[in-house]
């Protein structure tokens, strides 16, 4: 993210402001002012969540006279504005949507650079008569993936090698390819969010990292209840039934777990709620592998992941206020009874976010004929579009033994659309059959 913050100052000059938007806690706030310490003589961070009515009163008293609004900021942050070389922070600007409705004349004016960062950004309540300025360049942050989990553990070299040996399409070795899935599997239970990180990375403790990602669940229902206004309880009641839905092998969203005879038009708000607080990642069905994923998608047949597969394990495991060390290690040494494909297609499905895709999937049944039934975990578009082959199947296999009687009946039936073949499983690469098999590591790279 840092990077992108520094392509978009030097690629803009000002032109744009940059909108951060991410679920709470993912590290919006630090990654920002982060940046404005390091890459500008100074900057004046403004959160919105915590700032007095005064300050909140100088964009509704000087917002045509910008000399006005800049100087009392100035003076009571206590910070010199320098033309060009200064950024403000819009920090949680949705809790202010004037001063977001401001960007566009901000930028006109030209002293300074802005970022504004946010959560629930696009909900109803946080857009309502404010014109959205075309002059924001919009871009999302998500939790720490692989390689910056790595980083955080002090593994700097372990990526290269695994890019390198994925472009080539060789395999890591026995050695290399364990260590990585060892990192995989700490990674799959502490998860992506940076508190959570930090407190394994210092203790070394599951168990403390368990804390803190229990206390951003705590601030995510406290969120369900204070902003889904209307339809607080069928949020929070999707948002409990996550684990559940994926625990089963059909992992299909069933309306029915919620309530008997449920209809997606009851529910359809309180998913755009979860899909927009970045909480969840929503895959639908698309009913073609064809270039235009989105022009064959079906937006009532969906999966819905946690956005974060760490924050699943603590959901999902919520019997006791803190899982246990033991229950955490058993987990690690792949010596606890749950379903791992839950944890695995959660985690390639984070990956793949993480990594810039949209979510799809592909699924069809048919009582009379039989290779008319199948399903494919996800579809990646491939990065350069041709007149056929765009579309890359992909499998996520949890266990050593397993089938690809979809994967088969699916390139059968679509061959003239379909790329290269993934199946995404927990041994080391090989390409067989026209089929490519990547280590689980290796899916934020397709």
């Amino acid at each position: 993210m840092y990077q992108t913050l520094l392509k978009w100052k030097q690629e803009e000059q000002g032109r744009k402001a940059l909108m951060l938007d991410g679920a709470r806690r993912v590290g919006k706030s630090y990654i920002v002012e982060e940046f404005a310490r390091n890459e500008y003589a100074s900057y004046i961070l403004i959160d919105f969540a915590h700032v007095e009515s005064e300050v909140m009163s100088y964009f509704e008293n000087y917002k045509t006279d910008f000399d006005a609004l800049f100087f009392h900021l100035s003076l009571y942050y206590r910070v010199r504005l320098y033309e060009r070389k200064s950024l403000i922070i819009f920090d949680e600007v949705q809790f202010f949507p004037q001063a977001r409705a401001a960007i566009k004349y901000l930028v006109a004016d030209g002293r300074y650079d802005y970022i504004e960062t946010g959560s629930l950004i696009s909900i109803n309540k946080n857009v309502k008569d404010i014109l959205i300025p075309s002059e924001e360049r919009h871009v999302k942050m998500f939790p720490m993936d692989f390689e910056e989990f790595l980083w955080a553990m002090g593994e700097d070299m372990l990526m290269p090698y695994i890019s390198d040996c994925f472009a080539k399409q060789q395999p890591m070795g026995q050695a290399i390819h364990r260590r990585a899935m060892d990192y995989l599997r700490e990674y799959i239970i502490v998860g992506g969010m940076p508190q959570a990180v930090q407190a394994y990375k210092d203790t070394k403790s599951f168990e403390k990292a368990d804390r803190e990602k229990r206390d951003i669940l705590q601030l995510y229902r406290a969120d369900i209840r204070k902003y889904a206004t209307g339809y607080e309880s069928k949020v929070a009641k999707i948002f409990d039934t996550i684990p559940g839905q994926l625990q089963k092998h059909e992992k299909k969203f069933k309306l029915s777990a919620l309530k008997s005879r449920a209809r997606f038009r009851e529910y359809e708000s309180s998913f755009l709620w979860l899909e927009d607080s970045m909480v969840v990642n929503v895959c639908y069905s698309a009913s073609e592998p064809s270039v235009g994923l989105r022009l064959k998608m079906d937006d009532s047949t969906m999966k819905c992941y946690m956005g974060d597969t760490g924050l699943l394990i603590s959901l999902a495991f919520d019997e006791n206020a803190i899982a246990s060390e033991e229950l955490y290690r058993k987990l690690m040494l792949d010596k606890l009874e749950i379903n791992k494909g839950m944890l695995v297609e959660n985690l390639v499905a984070q990956m793949l976010r993480a990594a810039g895709h949209e979510l799809y999937f592909f699924s069809s049944y048919s009582k009379v004929n039989a290779e008319d039934t199948m399903e494919i975990d996800f579809l990646v578009r491939k990065a350069t579009v041709s007149s056929r082959h765009n579309i890359s199947p992909v499998e996520v296999k949890s266990t050593k033994n397993y089938t690809l009687s979809s994967l088969k009946k699916f390139r059968t039936k679509y061959a003239q659309q379909l790329a290269t073949a993934y199946v995404l499983h927990s041994s080391d690469l090989k390409v067989e059959n026209d089929t490519v098999y990547l280590p689980l590591y290796m899916a934020g790279l397709l």
